[in-house]
């Protein structure tokens, strides 16, 4: 599932966004982007819509499970 986080920096009027292609990927660029940004904006996909990062937290969490183990 794609997931498209929208942010503003700190020192710029305009917001810009970023794609991830799975919540693991998403989580790590909100992770990063909190340190240089003034606000993230926006966190959406086309499933699930506008959520926040503990939704993302539990897509994350539900997507690792049904990830095949390896050995």
């Amino acid at each position: 599932m794609a997931y498209t986080i929208g942010f503003r920096l700190r020192d710029d009027a305009g917001s810009s966004a970023v794609q991830a292609a799975t919540a693991n990927q998403a989580i790590a660029i909100v992770a990063a982007l909190m340190e240089r940004v003034d606000e993230i904006t926006l966190i959406s996909s086309a499933q699930e819509g506008e959520m926040g990062v503990e939704m993302l937290l539990l897509l994350a969490k539900e997507e690792a499970e049904e990830m095949p183990q390896r050995a």
